[in-house]
């Protein structure tokens, strides 16, 4: 179990990640970020292997309108963008390409992002549907 972040404790992380943990807090278009950050030191410098992000805004008021957000904030094309509906314990969100997401409620957003070839689908929804409120 993972310390607070944002008023959520994240209740699993996968075996294998960086233990280099970091927080920040950001602001982009109206969305506060709080994000917490697994990496590890490599040959070429760092890798990040995990992102948890809990998102807070009045523009994420449905699960579309999160992922128009995260669409913009990652600069993706949305028509390109592989996503897939999920539930997992008792939690629904969108997963594809790297990235778990899913609203909490309205305004409030949680968003999970992670080197595919460390944290497969499972993994990451599972990380997703194990975080909860503190």
């Amino acid at each position: 179990m993972s310390e607070g972040l944002g008023g959520f404790v994240i209740g699993y992380v996968p075996a294998g990640i960086g233990e280099e943990v970091s927080d920040f807090t950001s602001e982009w278009e109206g969305v506060r970020f709080r994000t917490r950050v697994w990496e590890r030191q490599v040959e070429e410098g760092w890798r990040v292997d995990l992102r948890v992000h809990v998102l807070r805004g009045g523009r994420l008021g449905t699960l579309d309108e999160l992922r128009d957000f995260l669409a913009d904030y990652h600069e993706r094309d949305i028509t390109q963008w592989p996503l897939v509906e999920f539930t997992e314990g008792g939690v629904t969100g969108l997963v594809g390409d790297g990235e778990a997401f899913r609203l909490v409620e309205p305004g409030v957003a949680i968003d999970v992002r992670a080197d595919p070839e460390l944290v497969p689908e499972p993994e990451l929804r599972a990380v997703v549907a194990r975080i909860q409120r503190a």
